[in-house]
């Protein structure tokens, strides 16, 4: 008798989202703080079949979300022990975004994944102090058929700043890539813009071919001045109004480490990606 085939349900979506959120809390003294962003990859057929109630799906995971939180602070009660510290088998409060639970779901588009499987991208996104040089954490745990999940590989990211109040925008990019052409507003002190993939989260994702880096360009906002900046993360390179723009990475010992190297954007550029797709660049001045 053949096996049935391997499918991804909408239940084991959500455990696996729950799950990952466990995997990826960050214990501090007197909190323990949740991921607060989750991006699902799955196997094109799973995503086809799934695709009309993923709004549902997204909607009770964030209600086990919450129900997991509860729980967590109910079996963790403070009791008799003033000092967490003190006890080790005591657990500091577990904090859940203050903004919500954000979950995204995208079919693999990279052949990576089998029918059945479910990748989720979990990411610790608190800004750290201005004064120490912070990253996304970010883990990818796999659920592959009926085996137990895995996690697969740690991606730490590069400088966080905090995100813009109240959805101002700051900039506009504007481009055509596979899918047409398209408007983006910046509304963030940090924007990352790159084909996507499992494991690397982008807010900003572009149809297109290849060439184009999953991350490919991390645009900074400096709170303070309000001047952008541009980082290049790519392998085939970016452009600024033509010219070449310096990798803002270096390769030690076959690692790719973050160097640091980033360029001033003036108030309107063209970026070029990998000679692909040219994101059109315009800060939006105040009123």
């Amino acid at each position: 008798m053949d096996d049935e085939p391997k499918v991804a349900t909408g239940r084991e979506i959500i455990l696996e989202i729950v799950r990952a959120m466990r995997a990826n809390l960050e214990p501090l003294l007197y909190s323990t703080i949740a991921p607060s962003r989750f991006f699902v990859y799955l196997h094109p057929d799973d995503y086809r079949r799934l695709e009309g109630i993923l709004t549902v799906v997204a909607s009770e995971a964030r209600r086990a979300l919450d129900a997991d939180v509860q729980a967590w602070n109910a079996e963790n009660q403070p009791g008799r022990v003033p000092l967490p510290w003190r006890s080790r088998d005591r657990k500091a409060r577990l904090e859940a975004p203050s903004d919500g639970w954000a979950i995204q779901f995208e079919a693999d588009a990279d052949e990576e994944m089998q029918p059945g499987d479910i990748a989720v991208v979990s990411e610790l996104s608190l800004p750290p102090p201005a004064e120490f040089a912070g990253s996304r954490t970010r883990r990818v745990t796999v659920k592959s058929g009926e085996a137990a999940p895995r996690t697969a590989e740690i991606v730490d990211g590069g400088p966080v700043s905090a995100s813009s109040a109240g959805g101002t925008v700051y900039a506009t990019l504007t481009y055509e890539d596979n899918a047409g052409s398209h408007s983006f507003a910046v509304t963030r002190n940090q924007v990352v813009v790159g084909r996507g993939g499992l494991g690397y989260w982008v807010d900003l994702k572009l149809q297109t071919a290849p060439d184009v880096s999953r991350e490919h360009v991390r645009l900074r906002r400096d709170e303070e001045t309000g001047q952008f900046f541009l980082k290049d993360l790519s392998s085939l390179g970016t452009t600024l109004d033509g010219r070449a723009v310096p990798p803002g990475f270096e390769v030690v010992d076959g690692e790719k480490r973050d160097s640091g190297v980033e360029v001033p954007l003036p108030g309107q550029a063209r970026i070029g990606l990998a000679e692909t797709v040219f994101l059109d660049f315009e800060i939006r001045r105040a009123p």
